[in-house]
């Protein structure tokens, strides 16, 4: 019992917290909450709980003495023995509301249960405003903290249920039974109904013996009633030994059929429609909504659509490379709707450019540079009229933090043709008594100011449309939150001290790039962003949300750890993680290991080069290399890194003294690359295992000893030392992005995955990705998606890999696995995706336990053949292994005539239905689970080839045909 003596001489109530949860050695419970009673949110002043053991439950207990009419927001917190916080709960705060007129003396038990992640899910905008949005309003019947019941002798109990029920239909009731007499012995019709409390809280209350009872929250429609899915709760009445005279029992949520849903990716630039000038444009989404609709999506997923103007040319149509994080790209634009008085030339100057621009792919540069030569014409004609506007003026003082230093940057960009600050002068260090400069009335260039504001403010016009439309349709608008910024970008010249400038950040060796990625973003200063709670991701998070009821954050690794590279590194291969805990010197030594230039510096001996450059090895020693030993050589000061090395090769080039330059590039960085260690430019006692160690002649050519210490040390860096660190890093960061906004968050969880990260994720309500071909499970080829956690988006394939008709078609000896492992036939594979294979690998993930199915476009249209003229090597939108591609891939056919294939559409929506997933406009189906099992039927031999219907046991009737060949 704590603080009983707070309140003598004043009525008091009794509160005892009562909570079920398993906690490791040496961890504790608190309860934290506004009050000063409860700490006022300083947990170390918190109410410590104390455990004690019901049969097999362990439970977390303690009370403290309130007043009449005590009201408090409160949380519970798993720490440490200095009770530091090592676990906090997720989601809104909890409210402790006394019962009105609670006798004096009387004690309240609060029976909790913890919150998760996944419990905040149906609160979210994708399912609250969007999805389960509703067209009615419920009243608040009974507010909390009004109890209709009074206790009638020393042996019964007031019983307060709540349960939270966010998604019901009109007209909806809600009711507990249970064994109890009180409780209609499981009738329906003779339980309790519930009141509608506000805030998605149904509750009821009544007076019940002390006995243990079984319950459950079924639901009643018109007459029509359905039951709680999952087993029974129980009520224990019988083992509180302090006689409580109230237990407010918080059941958490009304267990229903798990929710699944289906939608469409498509980068915003590779839309193609009817009225578009070479590119998708924002206002092209109302299409693509209405296409989603009509093919049973509830949501649409783009790629970033963050301006990426950084160095003028198409190295900018790679969309994670931001130019700002909260300025939209000024090639989503739609000309035609600057105005409405558009004089006649420029509409002529627009349908040509319809006609010079409608091709094959984007073409960024040229579509780029005529949007904003037409848009600065119509500027020109209305300026006036939209910059006095109060639509403009409300938009600008909404966002002038961010839209100045964006409107200053695009300005001494094109000023100085370069976006490097660094070489802007005296406006290399950016000040606000500088920006206030720039950007004033009465400099020469407000003109080229304002018009950055104009674009900006006509972009946001049309996104918001074109959002507005989405969310009426009943459809998610899904964004996406890259993982970095352009080392040259307005964030990284206002806001300097949170980056580490002088780092890359990339991606170790996974399934993307054997070699690893760099790229080329400065990696954060996390202890800079934590000083003012991370005020610019939340600024971010925000700015995404005007527009956005879900996003994909990328890389999602990254906020766990990151792969740091130098910056002068060009591959993504010689890295370390940050942060983590490093090898130390002294560690080594009690290894064994002592010789540290030997292992953390290149090593070349005249053998390798005799082996990497034939007969030019002298020539290429003689430039890039010192014989420091007899036929041991070491990297010259001025190409001692990749970078220094390409610039000398490009060098040597100029003056025809090289061929093939790429080649030779690639081994002398194998040579600068081979080493064991690499050693903290920080701090020269601490090393870190170089990735892949065990591949190089380095780490070849040692003694065993040292051979078996340093693997030793390879796998605890990597598997298990960072656990523990990387899971509280995660924790500090991933919420404040989740408390940022109330979009539904998504994790891009691909790649060399600690096993820290799905539990943390489970824990904070993420979502992760599971691709087929990249499954997380040890020891499997090809992902199962029958055994798909819920909590996942399940896709076919990404935009960083190939397109369902491309990986089929490229590996013969891939294809044939599959179709044995997957599909349960030792027969020869169609050699093409024709229709057939793709209507059954989509199957897969649409039947799949995902909470989504999301498809890439490319992939749906593989269903009809008509679609699949189009090589199938031209339909990829990335190629992570090249870090200069060209993002310009632009779908083959218009939404216009995507929405009249009434065929195409048929086809996709039978898939959505067929599986139960929801979709928009009709009655969410009841989830019926889905057997991956295959069954064969041998069809009549069709030219000499048996002809194989592949069956869905669990509907019994064939779908497609998939031709194979015995």
């Amino acid at each position: 019992m704590a603080n009983l003596g707070l309140f003598s001489g004043t009525k008091s109530v009794n509160v005892r917290f009562r909570f079920p949860y398993y906690t490791q050695w040496g961890q504790s419970l608190v309860v934290s909450g506004s009050e000063p009673v409860l700490g006022a949110w300083n947990v170390k002043k918190g109410l410590l709980l104390s455990p004690v053991h019901e049969g097999d439950e362990l439970l977390w207990c303690g009370t403290i003495a309130v007043p009449n009419g005590f009201e408090s927001e409160y949380s519970y917190y798993v720490v440490d023995d200095n009770k530091n916080v090592l676990r906090s709960e997720v989601g809104n705060k909890r409210k402790l509301l006394l019962p009105q007129g609670i006798e004096d003396g009387i004690l309240v038990e609060l029976h909790d249960l913890w919150q998760t992640g996944a419990d905040t899910l149906p609160f979210r905008s994708a399912f609250k405003d969007v999805i389960f949005c509703r067209s009615f309003t419920l009243n608040v019947e009974r507010p909390l903290g009004v109890i209709e019941n009074k206790l009638d002798n020393e042996d019964s109990i007031i019983v307060h249920f709540k349960i939270c029920s966010p998604n019901i239909e009109e007209g909806t009731s809600i009711y507990v039974v249970g064994s109890s007499t009180k409780l209609g012995q499981w009738k329906i019709e003779g339980g309790l109904k519930l009141s509608y409390a506000g805030e998605s809280i149904w509750h009821v209350d009544c007076v019940l013996p002390k006995a243990h009872f079984p319950i459950k929250y079924p639901r009643e429609n018109a007459g029509n009633f359905s039951l709680e899915t999952g087993p029974t709760r129980d009520l224990s009445l019988e083992s509180s030994n302090a006689k409580p005279g109230y237990i407010v029992l918080s059941d958490g949520m009304v267990r229903e059929t798990s929710w699944r849903g289906a939608g469409v990716a498509i980068p915003m630039f590779s839309v193609r429609s009817e009225t578009d000038l070479g590119v998708g444009e924002f206002l092209d989404l109302k299409l693509l909504v209405d296409w989603a609709v009509q093919s049973g999506f509830h949501l649409v997923q783009l790629l970033p659509i963050n301006d990426t103007s950084v160095h003028g040319m198409w190295w900018d149509s790679y969309p994670y490379s931001s130019l700002s994080v909260f300025a939209l790209h000024p090639l989503y634009l739609r000309v035609q709707a600057l105005s409405g008085n558009i004089p006649q030339d420029i509409k002529v100057e627009i349908e040509k450019a319809k006609e010079q621009l409608d091709g094959k792919d984007v073409d960024y540069e040229a579509t780029l540079t005529t949007k904003l030569s037409i848009a600065k014409k119509v500027f020109a004609q209305e300026k006036e009229l939209i910059l006095n506007s109060s639509s403009f003026q409300e938009f600008f003082s909404e966002n002038e933090d961010w839209l100045k230093p964006y409107a200053a940057f695009c300005f001494l960009r094109d000023f100085f043709e370069t976006s490097d600050h660094s070489q802007w002068g005296c406006f290399s260090y950016y000040s606000k008594d500088k920006l206030e400069k720039l950007v004033a009335k009465e400099s020469l260039h407000y003109d080229v100011i304002c018009f950055h504001y104009y674009i900006q403010y006509h972009l946001h016009l049309q996104l918001s449309e074109a959002a507005d439309y989405a969310r009426k349709k009943g459809v998610i608008l899904k964004g996406d939150l890259p993982i970095g910024v352009d080392r040259n970008s307005v964030d990284t010249w206002v806001y300097p001290n949170l980056f580490r400038m002088n780092t890359s950040t990339g991606a170790p060796p996974d399934y993307f790039d054997k070699n690893g990625q760099n790229w080329g973003f400065p990696t954060y200063n996390w202890e800079e962003m934590s000083k003012d709670n991370y005020a610019w991701w939340r600024g971010r998070l925000a700015q995404m949300a005007k527009y956005f009821t879900a996003y994909r954050i990328d890389h999602i690794l990254g906020f766990f750890r990151i792969w740091e590279l130098p910056e002068h590194a060009m591959t993504g291969l010689v890295g370390k993680f940050r942060p983590s805990i490093p090898l130390s010197q002294e560690e080594l030594e009690r290894e064994g290991i002592w010789d540290f230039d030997r292992l953390s510096q290149p090593y070349i001996q005249q053998q390798f080069l005799q082996d990497k450059f034939g007969v030019s090895w002298s020539f290429i020693a003689s430039n890039f290399l010192n014989e420091y030993q007899k036929n041991r050589y070491e990297f010259k000061e001025d190409c001692n890194t990749e970078k220094k090395i390409a610039s000398k090769l490009k060098s040597l080039s100029e003056k025809s003294l090289l061929e093939n330059e790429n080649k030779i590039r690639l081994d002398l960085f194998e040579l600068l690359q081979n080493i064991v260690l690499i050693r903290d430019p920080e701090d020269p006692r601490k090393f870190y295992p170089r990735f892949n160690l065990e591949d190089t002649s380095s780490f070849e050519d040692l003694d065993e000893h040292s051979k078996n210490v340093l693997k030793r040390l390879y796998y605890d860096y990597y598997f298990h030392r960072q656990e523990n660190l990387w899971r509280q890093n995660a924790l500090k960061t991933l919420p404040v992005l989740l408390n940022s906004s109330d979009m539904l968050a998504c994790g891009e969880d691909l790649g060399l995955i600690p096993s820290c990260v799905h539990p943390v994720m489970q824990e904070l309500g993420l979502i992760g990705l599971r691709i087929q071909r990249m499954p997380s499970e040890p020891g499997l080829e090809f992902g199962i998606p029958s055994q798909y956690s819920y909590m996942t988006v399940c896709a076919p394939s990404c935009h960083d890999c190939s397109t369902l008709r491309a990986w089929w078609e490229e590996d013969e000896e891939r294809r044939q696995r599959y179709f044995k492992t997957v599909v349960g036939l030792d027969l020869l594979p169609p050699s093409r995706c024709v229709p057939d294979v793709a209507h059954f690998i989509i199957k897969q993930h649409v039947d799949a336990p995902s909470m989504w199915g999301i498809f890439p476009l490319q992939d749906l249209l593989a269903l009809k053949e008509k679609y699949t003229t189009r090589p199938a090597t031209e339909e990829t939108i990335n190629d992570p292994t090249n870090p200069k591609h060209y993002w310009r891939y632009r779908v083959h056919v218009t939404l216009e005539s995507l929405i009249e294939d009434k065929e195409l559409i048929t086809t996709i929506k039978d898939l959505v239905h067929g599986s139960g997933r929801s979709h928009p406009g009709g009655e969410t189906e009841s989830q019926v689970k889905l057997d991956s099992a295959v069954s064969t039927e041998k069809q009549p031999v069709a030219n000499g080839k048996e002809k194989i219907l592949l069956v869905s046991e669990s509907h019994g009737a064939p779908k497609k045909d998939l031709l194979a060949v015995r």
